[in-house]
């Protein structure tokens, strides 16, 4: 299956690479964000950071990306934390007014944060998978406060969840990635959060995928 993975990625980057396709990412990048054009782009920058940020895109469902786009719009000083940095961290730092970013790859962070260096309203937090990932989950009672949106779109997920659920502001909600794996459906029926289930379209992918927002009742 890895390799099978990883074939296809690399089948996909090439593909993206070839002369008579680079006009589709400038083209795509002018397109509506959530209509098919960007999306089949999207399939070709699959785990490639800087040309999915090019293109304006999270690895989320299209579905439940147009519902937080709304949410946001719909609070100006939105506080933002997320489990998990990727090209989500700079989609939403065009969205929101504060952006706090958990992420345990060191060797990505260092890119990463070089990719990331123009948008002031970004903090990005390195935390290593160490003691049960206790100091990664911890990371947002560590940094305090309440938070608009939480993602939840990384390591030890139902443990962020739980994490995330009493910095959730009033009206807060938590955007929780591929939430249609077995693994996930435990914590997610036992948080005490309604849930909104996406299931479709999904950007850098050829096969529907799942993502759910959470809310309080």
């Amino acid at each position: 299956m890895v390799l099978v993975k990883r074939s296809y990625i690399a089948m996909m980057h090439a593909i993206g690479g070839f002369g008579p396709t680079k006009p589709l990412f400038a083209a795509a990048e002018e397109s509506d964000p959530y209509g098919w054009r960007r999306w089949f782009a999207s399939l070709l920058a699959i785990y490639d950071i800087r040309k999915m940020a090019e293109l304006g895109l999270p690895w989320w469902n299209v579905a439940a990306t147009r519902e937080v786009e709304r949410f946001l719009a719909a609070r100006r000083n939105a506080r933002v934390f997320e489990y998990g940095a990727g090209a989500s961290t700079a989609w939403l730092a065009k969205r929101a007014h504060e952006v706090l970013t958990v992420e345990h790859d060191a060797a990505f962070m260092g890119e990463f944060r070089k990719m990331l260096a123009p948008l002031a309203n970004v903090a990005l937090l390195e935390r290593p998978i160490v003691d049960g990932g206790a100091s990664y989950v911890g990371a947002i009672s560590e940094v305090g406060g309440h938070f608009d949106l939480v993602v939840v779109d990384g390591r030890h997920r139902a443990d962020c969840l739980m994490a995330a659920i009493p910095h959730l502001k009033p009206g807060g909600i938590v955007l929780f990635d591929d939430s249609g794996r077995k693994r996930y459906r435990g914590a997610i029926a036992h948080s005490g959060l309604s849930e909104s289930h996406y299931f479709g379209r999904s950007f850098c992918v050829p096969y529907p995928d799942h993502t759910s927002i959470l809310h309080h009742a």
